[in-house]
């Protein structure tokens, strides 16, 4: 069992994911200050990273290293439609762009379901660990983010219950656990999540920049 994988991908990632949480972009958002157009955008660009994920995800489901957290569960395609048809409207993925930053996260991820794809596992890691810990605390910090029409959007955030939600967390860290790696393979899977983190962080800049944060 990988017991070691899933203290490194904590460890050797930590201060890259505080860079990337600390942001200014996101510490607008931690402190409810963020408005609906740069949340949009937001959503609008984590939208294209994991409809780029979750399908590659889907078509390597039997792969030994992606098979031990496989869940669909955790899919968050479209529960972030969902948010933006309602803060933004019917025609968002026409109106709101990709950033460069998130063309260039989906493409990383393209070149990886073709050639590495069992290294969709940090991704998986980076995105859905943080949508099931953090994003339960944003859950209610965006809930003030309101529609045209006073409506407001938190599907992205929702898993189920307290109790579901604590499940499937503890699930993932169990497949975590159960992933068999060899130590190129531990390296690689490593590299991949902090390649995300500062992906993540190069997003983050550029949509302050965009959105005038």
């Amino acid at each position: 069992m990988s017991i070691r994988l899933a203290e490194r991908l904590k460890s050797d990632t930590r201060a890259l994911h505080t860079a990337a949480e600390r942001s200014r972009f996101m510490g607008t958002l931690l402190r409810g200050e963020m408005q609906r157009p740069a949340y949009c955008a937001l959503l609008r660009n984590l939208h294209g990273i994991y409809a780029t994920l979750e399908p590659a995800l889907e078509r390597h489901a039997a792969d030994p290293l992606i098979a031990p957290v496989f869940a669909p569960a955790l899919w968050r395609t479209a529960a972030i439609a969902h948010d933006l048809r309602v803060l933004h409207g019917p025609h968002w993925s026409a109106e709101l762009p990709l950033h460069d930053a998130a063309r260039g996260y989906c493409e990383r991820l393209v070149g990886i379901d073709a050639r590495q794809p069992g290294l969709l596992l940090a991704h998986a890691y980076v995105r859905y660990l943080g949508d099931l810990s953090g994003g339960q605390m944003l859950r209610g910090i965006v809930a003030h983010i309101r529609s045209a029409q006073g409506a407001s959007a938190t599907s992205f955030y929702e898993f189920g219950d307290a109790p579901q939600t604590r499940e499937l967390t503890l699930a993932f860290r169990r497949g975590l656990v159960d992933v068999q790696a060899d130590d190129a393979q531990e390296d690689r899977l490593v590299d991949e999540a902090r390649w995300a983190f500062e992906a993540h962080r190069a997003l983050f800049d550029g949509l302050a920049a965009t959105g005038g944060l």
